[in-house]
């Protein structure tokens, strides 16, 4: 008998698995189990996702839903992880708890370097283990080292083509091999959520507004979060939209929707707010958006790839300059989207939908980024990413990396051409860390 456990903590995420079930990405089971995880700060006060609009669409790929974070309680799915002792306890206790009996289990799951998805990977310590994306992470380098005993057992990442000719960066020290879920399936498996969220508003091309809640992510103050809604608002109106329904992050302050509605009231706008929990593509379907703006949100690209939206960002320069430290997992998808697609207050570019970089150039961009951030996890990157940092940092590409960095990683565009050769000097860093040193001396 063969039991596939899912594991997933997004509808989006949840749509991905029932697109590559629906194409025979997994093979034959003969149970399927979707483990649900409520990853928010307060999953009491947030709806987990089997209680979303839209789920019951998609529950009927799998035999049973199980919540992990009734299996953990009263402990956070974020924040507990099995001690390696234990494994084997809790491995016992999940196959009495969920009748796996002497089951073999085969593991698909989000973010393998995170809990929850490390811990299961762990107490399931004989299982092959998928690994899927729902985001555009999947580009960027795995965030911290990863356990050989569970990075040697993922078979293959599967992913959406959210940027196509981007390969992603990710598990590649563990030669895994990406794997596209098509895209056709998971566009079938969007409009099956069409109908859902009886109460969405009925608003025809408006301007979409994607909220995301940054600043609990500590990347802005929530003032300067309500400042950025404010900006995509007037940027919309500028562009001549006059009907524009913003959707918040469902953790989002309700304060914020209210402070933009009073802007929408000075600028003549016509704000409609979505406080239905929602996938963005159902208000894609339900709506057909004249422009979508966000941040960096992985909904601009199935926006632009999957329905040929028209889309605008901001704020991702300030969020290149602000994300600490380098290797924040989030500087990847910054990147791409800044690099990608066109600023809301370019109303040429906007208008014409110029595209940044190519396929070609955003490889050679984000490899090097994911070098910079991981230099440890990928030190194969380097002979490749010297050349890149040679040939093609300018005005334009010197905002996706820090001089300190390439400093403390000796590489091109550290310190001026002409003292180039002081990062490799090993007398001229030894004098440089001497004399830190009797400068603590001298402090303490």
């Amino acid at each position: 008998m063969t039991t596939q456990i899912f594991l997933s903590s997004t509808l989006y995420g949840t749509a991905t698995l029932a697109a590559a079930l629906d194409t025979d990405c997994f093979g034959p089971a003969d149970r399927r189990i979707l483990l649900v995880a409520n990853n928010a700060s307060t999953p009491e006060t947030s709806p987990s996702l089997d209680e979303m609009p839209g789920f019951e669409r998609l529950r009927g790929r799998f035999d049973d839903v199980i919540s992990w974070n009734e299996t953990i309680s009263p402990f956070h799915p974020g924040g507990w992880q099995p001690r390696q002792d234990d494994a084997p306890l809790w491995e016992r206790h999940l196959r009495l708890a969920w009748n796996l009996g002497d089951d073999d289990i085969e593991l698909a799951v989000e973010s393998i370097q995170v809990q929850p998805a490390l811990g299961i990977a762990q107490i399931f310590m004989g299982a092959p283990v998928t690994v899927y994306a729902d985001g555009l992470m999947s580009y960027g380098p795995t965030r911290n080292k990863i356990d050989p005993l569970v990075g040697t057992r993922v078979t293959r990442l599967l992913h959406l083509d959210l940027v196509p000719g981007l390969t992603p960066l990710l598990l590649t020290e563990f030669d895994v091999e990406p794997e596209i879920v098509p895209t056709d399936a998971f566009s079938k498996v969007l409009a099956e959520l069409e109908d859902t969220g009886d109460a969405l508003p009925a608003v025809d091309e408006p301007a979409l507004l994607l909220g995301q809640y940054l600043s609990a992510l500590g990347i802005l103050t929530a003032a300067e979060e309500e400042d950025l809604h404010v900006r995509m608002l007037k940027g919309a109106v500028e562009l001549g939209h006059t009907r524009v329904v913003f959707k918040p992050h469902p953790s989002a302050p309700a304060r914020w929707s209210r402070g933009l509605e009073k802007e929408a009231e000075k600028l003549g706008a016509d704000l409609t707010v979505v406080d239905t929990p929602v996938l963005a593509e159902v208000l894609y379907q339900r709506m057909r958006p004249a422009l979508v703006v966000g941040c960096f949100s992985t909904a601009l690209l199935t926006a632009s790839a999957l329905y040929g939206l028209p889309v605008a960002r901001i704020g991702t320069e300030t969020l290149l300059e602000r994300l600490t430290p380098y290797e924040n997992s989030n500087r990847v998808p910054v990147t791409i989207v800044d690099a990608l697609l066109p600023e809301l207050t370019d109303r040429a570019a906007v208008t014409e939908q110029k595209q940044g970089l190519d396929a070609e150039q955003l490889t050679g961009l984000v490899r090097a980024v994911g070098f910079a951030m991981q230099p440890k996890i990928y030190p194969e990157l380097r002979p490749e990413v010297e050349r890149y940092l040679t040939d093609r940092l300018n005005q334009h590409t010197w905002r996706y990396f820090k001089r300190r960095r390439l400093t403390s990683l000796a590489l091109p565009g550290a310190v001026p051409s002409q003292l180039a050769f002081i990062p490799r000097n090993a007398t001229v860093r030894r004098v440089a860390r001497r004399a830190r040193s009797l400068k603590r001396a001298t402090l303490g």
